[in-house]
């Protein structure tokens, strides 16, 4: 609808703060990395265990076999209790813990381009994609993800590299920089987004999903729970304040491709009707999560992204005894 966009003169290319996204700006996203503590590193671990190949903690080793020890081998890997046993040195074989792919699939549709808050639904979901984006690579992370929207859908492989995570957010860029009001949605474009996931996704892969909270239909949970038997899953559903509540401005009136509609926002059935819709999303978005026994953290446009995330990463932090 009309109401949903303040800039819709606005030239697409041009960056504005909160309403649409630069590269540079999601670049410098690296910096804020570690204000976020996503993965554990060897002196801190992070709360979010039940994600990625090692819970969302940091790689090690792990113990692989015995052998009979050949020159050039580390001699602090000597195996002493079989060495004593049998008379010969034998050494200990380690390999490391194999990374899962980190795969990133981010909306950026028309009904993300929207916001009363900080920001617009799109700009946020863009900023949240590109720390977690950073995170991973930074942690020596393969990663890579799909960008989703109302007509396109671009996806990259998930790979090590600067260059490709580089390639996911300029095509992340370039989309939300073309979002308009006078889009035509595609209502299945989660759906479609999901489906491909769970095609290209192998067995183990951490599929971290950030889409708009109204997008959860009874086809795009089906297919979250089918990605989720041979996923890892991180729901972050968006949404702004006026997804929950009407504002009280009176009679408002809303214009889209020649329809009309007029609401009285002073109403009370009305307030109460949208505020249950609002509570009814919100509340299955858990459901879905206790379901799947994977984490959720809904972000606001009310709010800055990072001191969001960080506040859900600190509520699951386990209280220190003293």
């Amino acid at each position: 609808m009309s109401w949903q966009s303040r800039d819709a003169m606005q030239p697409y290319l041009i960056p504005q703060p909160g309403i649409r996204v630069s590269l540079a700006e999601l670049i410098e996203m690296r910096h804020r990395v570690r204000e976020v503590q996503l993965f554990s590193t060897p002196s801190r671990r992070s709360p979010l265990i039940g994600l990625h190949h090692s819970k969302l903690r940091g790689r090690g080793v792990d113990f692989d076999q015995v052998r009979v020890y050949q020159a050039g081998d580390d001699v602090r890997s000597i195996d002493w209790r079989v060495t004593a046993r049998t008379q010969e040195p034998h050494t200990k074989l380690f390999h490391e813990e194999r990374e899962r792919p980190i795969f990133i699939l981010v909306e950026q549709s028309r009904r993300l381009f929207f916001g009363s808050g900080l920001m617009f639904k799109s700009v946020l979901a863009a900023q949240a994609a590109a720390l977690i984006g950073w995170a991973a690579l930074i942690h020596n992370d393969r990663v890579g993800g799909l960008v989703f929207g109302d007509n396109e859908h671009y996806e990259i492989k998930p790979r090590r590299s600067k260059q490709s995570l580089l390639q996911l957010l300029n095509r992340l860029v370039r989309i939300n920089q073309s979002l308009h009001t006078e889009i035509a949605a595609d209502r299945d474009a989660f759906g479609i987004a999901l489906r491909r996931a769970r095609e290209v996704l192998r067995p183990g892969s951490l599929a971290v999903v950030l889409c708009d909270e109204r997008a959860l239909s009874d086809a795009a949970e089906q297919q979250l729970s089918l990605l989720s038997r041979h996923c890892d899953l991180l729901l972050l559903p968006l949404s702004d304040p006026l997804d929950h509540a009407l504002p009280a401005a009176g009679l408002l009136r809303f214009a889209e491709r020649g329809a009309q509609l007029e609401l009285d926002t002073l109403d009370p059935q009305l307030r109460q009707t949208y505020r249950a819709q609002g509570e009814e999303r919100a509340a299955r978005w858990e459901l879905l999560a206790q379901k799947l026994r994977v984490p959720l953290m809904p972000l606001s446009t009310q709010r800055e992204m990072v001191e969001q995330l960080r506040e859900y990463l600190n509520a699951q932090r386990p209280v220190k005894q003293k």
